[in-house]
């Protein structure tokens, strides 16, 4: 099962992003160099939104359909 997920940084900007285990890729963004190198310098992170495919092209093509958004149009979505 893979996930799309939107965290908000320490300085309010938002991280969108894809993993098979949500857990493990908030930790590596807090607490690991195995975090995005744009959130590196942004920590901590908290989680805003997540939702669930089946495949990692489906997942994708959310991540980049997410990333097309504005900032304002991201936070209607996590609403």
């Amino acid at each position: 099962m893979w996930k799309v997920y939107i965290v908000k940084c320490a300085d309010g900007t938002l991280y969108t992003g894809i993993t098979t285990d949500l857990d493990r890729r908030i930790s590596e963004h807090n607490d690991s160099d195995k975090g995005a190198k744009y959130t590196r310098g942004r920590s901590p992170v908290e989680l805003m939104y997540s939702a669930d495919f089946e495949d990692k092209s489906g997942a994708s093509k959310e991540e980049y359909r997410i990333k097309q958004l504005s900032r304002d149009e991201k936070l209607e979505l996590i609403r």
